[in-house]
């Protein structure tokens, strides 16, 4: 990814999305369940940790809807995800549902390792990921704009989640602002 050459807004809304996509790994580790931790204490904190980042996003988006952040993007290049879905079941769900959770220490290592993957995800904005997307219909691009100073997209990638199956270079869309470099169309 190009580096940006100014902060981003919405981080709160990016991490949201950073741990939103850590879903399925909270959802497997409550069906598993933990024998060092009593059921009644680690099923509901898995199921919180699928719950209000989900919550949240779909709060942005609303939001989003309300105050009317829609935006006129044009694409340069697009480059298509979906295989970033398969790294990411193989690179993160299936390792960390395997892992056992049996002593602090494990926790411990477990939850450092998943700081970490959340910090990456974050900076290498990979928060995107959304199994939910995925369900939806959803396909996710990161996209060039093209080089013609547009105020909107500037020359900073961003990321485009739509229904769509192609993005052409010269095409326009709108889309909403989940934050300042992800957008999400809701119909074509």
């Amino acid at each position: 990814m190009i580096p940006s050459t100014h902060g981003e807004g919405l981080r709160i809304a990016r991490l949201l999305m950073v741990l939103s996509s850590m879903s399925p790994l909270f959802l497997l580790w409550a069906l598993r369940g933990n024998e060092f931790i009593a059921d009644r204490y680690f099923v509901p904190a898995c199921i919180l940790m699928v719950v209000l980042p989900n919550l949240a996003l779909i709060l942005r988006k609303r939001a989003a809807r309300k105050n009317r952040e829609l935006r006129t993007l044009t694409i340069g290049v697009a480059e298509d995800h979906r295989d970033h879905v398969l790294v990411y079941l193989f690179a993160l769900l299936l390792p960390f549902y395997t892992v056992p959770l049996g002593t602090w220490r494990d926790i411990s290592a477990t939850a450092a390792a998943i700081v970490f993957i959340v910090f990456l995800f974050w900076h290498l904005n990979l928060h995107y990921m959304n199994i939910l997307f995925a369900l939806q219909g959803f396909r996710v691009f990161t996209v060039q704009p093209p080089i013609d100073n547009n105020s909107l997209s500037g020359r900073e990638r961003f990321v485009v989640i739509t229904r769509r199956p192609a993005l052409s270079p010269g095409q326009t869309l709108s889309a909403y602002r989940l934050s300042d470099t992800i957008y999400f169309e809701e119909a074509e």
